[in-house]
């Protein structure tokens, strides 16, 4: 799967939020977007603004690809419940994203290097994919080896963040369990994102 390396600065300042967490973001909160014509207001297409949601809610999930945001879409079409629930579901119960709100990495980022080089347990077993979709009752934690990694203890130090309610932290054995699966209003996305919308533009384009 590719994984994003291009400037989070100036997606950052795009979006005009500290999009991915990181500690030192000066860019984030520029008066205009990047680039030459950065300050120029120019309206955008519908086509634009659905394209920009789709943006939004990529980099709030630590920038998946489209291809992955449009299986989570068609899974939660074929769900009972609301679709756009089912959807940020979905999205939030990634392995990555978990062991980001569990405050065991620094940026999302780095929650998926934390996975993708098996330093991230699944009930007692290494699990190195970052879209492996965690269940309600399972317990991830970090991998014995890896406990003294100076940027875990590092992120579970941060006063400033708080572990979502649905989520259960134990940081003295840097470990957590999904007690029950999110609800949409209570997922902590660093940017205001029309779901509604993306669901919309994604039925249209796949």
């Amino acid at each position: 799967m590719a994984r994003y390396t291009g400037p989070k600065n100036r997606l950052a300042r795009r979006f005009g939020a500290n999009v991915f967490g990181k500690t030192r973001n000066p860019s984030a909160h520029k008066q205009n977007p990047p680039g030459q014509h950065g300050a120029k207001k120019k309206k955008k297409s519908d086509y634009g603004v659905q394209l920009e949601e789709q943006q939004k809610l990529r980099a709030c999930f630590g920038m998946i690809t489209r291809k992955q945001l449009v299986r989570y879409y068609k899974e939660a079409v074929l769900q009972a419940e609301n679709t756009q629930e089912a959807f940020l579901q979905r999205l939030e119960t990634r392995l990555d994203t978990l062991v980001y709100r569990l405050k065991f990495a620094l940026s999302p980022f780095h929650a998926q290097q934390l996975v993708a080089h098996g330093h991230i347990l699944v009930d007692g077993k290494k699990v190195d994919v970052r879209s492996f979709q965690v269940k309600p009752g399972m317990t991830i934690s970090i991998r014995e080896k890896a406990k003294a990694n100076g940027l875990v203890k590092q992120a579970l130090e941060r006063a400033s963040v708080t572990v979502p309610e649905y989520l259960n932290l134990d940081a003295s054995k840097m470990s957590g369990q999904l007690v029950v699966n999110p609800h949409a209003d209570q997922i902590p996305l660093p940017l205001v994102v029309n779901v509604a919308v993306v669901c919309e533009f994604l039925a249209y384009t796949t």
